[in-house]
């Protein structure tokens, strides 16, 4: 505050603040505390809101406890966004270590713009770009039936193209909280590990990872709370079987007509998300303030 005040002065700073408070109060917490509202909310018709019949209630959460497809299809999404976590994090460590430690400086930043320029183009368009390679007659089956790997086509979508398309539309958020991490380790541990006789895995096991953490936890969190409350991707590259719990919410509230019992639905995804945040934090054993940085 004190670094606001000196940097823009106290009436600029107070407009910074304002529009910050504006923001938070009429795009985050009062669309919150209405999803709160509704959730414990009977669903009535407008002659009896406020009405006898208008009383606080527990039935709209007891609806997911009850129904066993969608509890199953909840439980799904939530050890599918663990897996999608995982998998990005497999796929971007090495990347993002090779950008902070090995790259030349002057090749880094063409490499990291490289990585970006995909996602100038929106997630929907980005995500049927997947639709059409992973299609049964799409560029993927015609490779591998051409050199023979595969016998005929087949379908990917599904669990499968669903993941792979999760991990590639929320890559850079794992990328990016990795190398700020990493870009912060000293090369001389590195070296001084190698002089040491110690081989690669143990480098990074013992010295690259535990100075990433920060940047794990980071990325772990924003890929998780993506994947869990995607929707565009299951839609285009799901099928039957592999249903999404954020298209059951939107059924609820655009099809079903059941605003109090989505509105309940979004907050049991809500507070597992807030729950696995806190997990990761006591996991990794770093605060706010370390993923802040």
């Amino acid at each position: 505050m004190a670094e606001l005040l000196r940097r823009y002065g106290g009436a600029l700073s107070a407009l910074i603040l304002g529009v910050v408070v504006l923001w938070l109060v009429l795009l985050v917490l009062l669309p919150q505390f209405l999803m709160v509202e509704y959730s414990f909310r009977p669903n009535l018709p407008p002659s009896k809101i406020g009405g006898a019949e208008d009383v606080l209630t527990l039935a709209n959460y007891a609806v997911l406890w009850t129904n066993a497809i969608h509890l199953g299809i909840f439980v799904k999404t939530i050890w599918a966004s663990v897996l999608v976590t995982v998998i990005t994090f497999v796929v971007c460590y090495p990347v993002a270590f090779y950008l902070a430690q090995v790259a030349p400086p002057k090749e880094a930043p063409l490499l990291l713009l490289m990585l970006i320029v995909p996602f100038w183009i929106n997630e929907v368009l980005r995500t049927f770009a997947w639709y059409i390679v992973l299609a049964l007659n799409g560029p993927l089956n015609g490779v591998l039936v051409t050199l023979g790997i595969l016998d005929q086509p087949v379908r990917w979508y599904g669990n499968a193209g669903v993941i792979l398309g999760m991990v590639y539309a929320y890559v850079l958020f794992m990328v990016f909280p990795l190398y700020n991490a990493i870009e912060t380790l000293d090369r001389n541990q590195i070296e001084a590990a190698r002089d040491l006789g110690a081989p690669w895995w143990r480098i990074h096991w013992r010295v690259v990872i535990p100075h990433a953490k920060p940047g794990i936890a980071t990325g772990g969190i924003m890929t998780f709370m993506l994947a869990a409350g995607s929707y565009a991707v299951p839609a285009l590259l799901g099928s039957p079987s592999s249903r999404w719990f954020t298209e059951i919410i939107y059924n609820w509230f655009f099809e079903g007509g059941n605003w109090n019992i989505g509105a309940a639905y979004a907050m049991v995804l809500l507070v597992l998300c807030i729950a696995f945040i806190l997990v990761v934090l006591r996991v990794f054993r770093v605060g706010l303030g370390d993923i802040a940085r």
